[in-house]
């Protein structure tokens, strides 16, 4: 449940907003918030990266996290993805930006410049993807892991604030904290792959199964080391770009909030429909219990 520390209204009474914003690399605050309070949510996953920051961005009630924590303090494989997503949905969002720092595996997307994946390819190993499990078996749909609509809308933003924009490709999503050797590197790029992250792609497969429409606004940094001019990716280099990306970004974000209609006419909100496999009479009430956010409405 939610517990809120409001600088203005009733103190302890849980506030629905549709809109959640995922900050990553260099983005860990929302300027320009009106009306704003924090959250900290409990999950049956345990705590996310933290306090969520709720306000009012462009008329709009929006949640904002940062996805490492204030200060930059959760390596990619730390995160408590289920917590956050799930948090997400405990406090009513239905739709989730997500801005992510990646490397650029092609050359004409460059450093600064915005991309809008439309796919991802799975290289993680050690972390929780899944809200099924425990005596709850469900198969959602991924073959479009991104939200069309919300993808349309962050490529529309980006135009409106004058930030140079690739609409689709495929994020592959590594497990680090380390970067890419060359041969990895080249491998990716052989595999026609576009930018490379830690992070997007375990958001997108939690989000799928709360049935939140999920986009990312991929944020480059660098050209991965594949590149003959930047054979080697720095930390220096990394955060000289998530600076000058910083307030594009922001930009970008109140564009996509400001554009977003009310009701949702994806696929997304329906998206366990037909993918939970187990006997209903089978299902163990504890599964019941710690899923009742997403399933609540599939079993009685």
């Amino acid at each position: 449940m939610a517990r809120t520390k409001a600088k203005k209204g009733s103190a302890g009474k849980t506030e629905v907003v549709r809109i959640g914003i995922i900050g990553g690399s260099g983005l860990y605050t929302m300027p320009g918030l009106a009306d704003v309070r924090e959250v900290c949510v409990k999950t049956p996953f345990g705590g996310p990266s933290d306090a969520f920051v709720i306000g009012e961005l462009e008329g709009r009630r929006v949640a904002f996290l940062a996805r490492h924590g204030r200060g930059h303090r959760i390596l990619p494989s730390e995160i408590n993805y289920r917590a956050n997503i799930y948090a997400m949905k405990l406090l009513g969002v239905e739709r989730i930006i997500s801005m992510s720092a990646v490397g650029s595996l092609r050359e004409d997307l460059r450093p600064q410049d915005f991309v809008i994946p439309d796919q991802f390819f799975d290289r993680t190993r050690h972390r929780a993807d899944t809200f099924f499990g425990a005596g709850l078996v469900g198969h959602i749909m991924f073959d479009k892991p991104a939200c069309g609509q919300v993808a349309r809308w962050l490529g529309t933003a980006c135009e409106r604030a004058g930030v140079r924009v690739h609409a689709g490709g495929t994020y592959v999503c590594m497990e680090g904290p380390q970067f890419s050797t060359k041969a990895e590197s080249h491998v990716y790029r052989q595999l026609r792959f576009d930018v490379i992250g830690m992070t997007n792609l375990t958001e997108a497969k939690l989000a799928r199964e709360a049935e939140i429409c999920y986009a990312t606004c991929a944020m480059v940094t660098d050209y991965d080391c594949w590149h003959p001019e930047h054979d080697a990716v720095t930390i220096g280099m990394v955060i000289e770009n998530l600076q000058k990306n910083a307030e594009n970004a922001q930009n970008v974000i109140r564009q996509a909030v400001r554009a977003m209609p009310e009701a949702r006419e994806c696929p997304c909100g329906s998206a366990l429909a037909t993918a939970l496999i187990t006997d209903r009479t089978m299902i163990p009430a504890a599964a019941k219990k710690r899923l009742a956010a997403i399933i609540g409405k599939y079993i009685s």
